[in-house]
């Protein structure tokens, strides 16, 4: 027995697909510093994204050196864990000191996905 067996079908879906064309997520997968960092797909929410453009454009920051300072305290925290589907973690982004989550869990196709996120976000 499957979910649509219990269930019936899904009367509605948004897929992360949607999500990123929408604006509602930011790819991320094909940065550098990212690829250097994760093997999956990595998309970050809208607002991780404004603050990120803000260091950016008002702090004269570094998109690579900010997704690579995200990736290696999100990674420190991952061995410290005992959690292992989603991780919290506090970095700098510019000025901003943000609380952070990163949840590892299924794409469109049950893929495995990364999403970057306030803690108050899901």
């Amino acid at each position: 027995m499957n979910n649509e067996d219990y269930f019936g079908e899904p009367i509605y879906s948004y897929t992360r697909k949607q999500a990123i064309a929408d604006g509602v997520l930011a790819d991320l997968t094909d940065n550098e510093a990212i690829r250097g960092h994760w093997r999956f797909p990595f998309a970050c929410t809208s607002a991780v994204w404004d603050t990120i453009e803000t260091a950016i454009r008002d702090e004269d920051n570094d998109l690579n050196g900010i997704l690579h300072d995200i990736s290696v305290l999100a990674k420190l925290r991952i061995r410290q864990s005992k959690e292992k589907d989603v991780i919290r973690f506090t970095a700098k982004i510019g000025k901003a000191t943000c609380e952070l989550k990163l949840h590892i869990g299924p794409g469109d196709t049950h893929e495995p996905v990364l999403t970057l996120m306030f803690t108050d976000e899901d």
